[in-house]
């Protein structure tokens, strides 16, 4: 049984939701031959032992079913200059270039990306209107690469603050 939403609105919900400053993630997948992705800000650490990850996906989103079709996934986070990945892969750029896909531990990634991480699926979740996926993890890669931010709407850059 839910609770009420004790009366939040949720266009302000919204707001204050988008007001934490997230990195931008895709997440890919491979079914058949055919290569998926999927922009999400819905990701987090779980636990160092066993190496486990969430990433959290809305039950309208075609990403779920391929997800659980494939029962692993890749989480590429995404480098500052990667703005049009980002943007191609949530639906708002429509890209006459092939996106540049290359193979790590089985899974399509993105090239140039900051980091990656492989994922075989350990368990799911259904959490209201999304589904939380853990996946244990099974490989990492990092670049030295600026991270891209989202926070407010809009996308961000990261600068070091003077202490």
């Amino acid at each position: 049984m839910y609770m009420e939403d004790l009366e939040v609105d949720d266009r302000l919900f919204r707001n204050v939701m988008g007001s934490f400053a997230t990195g931008v993630t895709v997440i890919t997948t491979e079914i058949d031959g055919d290569i998926h992705g999927m922009t999400a800000n819905a990701f987090m650490s779980i636990s160092l032992n066993p190496k486990l990850i969430a990433i959290s996906i809305g039950e309208r989103a075609r990403m779920l079913q391929y997800i659980k079709s494939a029962k692993q996934f890749a989480v590429n986070i995404l480098s500052s200059n990667q703005i049009n990945e980002s943007k191609q892969f949530s639906g708002q750029l429509n890209l006459e270039h092939e996106v540049a896909f290359e193979s790590y531990k089985g899974l399509p990634i993105l090239q140039n990306s900051l980091a990656v991480v492989t994922c075989k699926l350990h368990s799911e979740y259904e959490a209201g209107d999304h589904t939380i996926f853990i996946g244990q993890v099974t490989g990492v890669k990092l670049e030295q690469h600026n991270p891209l931010l989202y926070s407010q709407g809009k996308y961000r850059e990261l600068k070091e603050l003077k202490e």
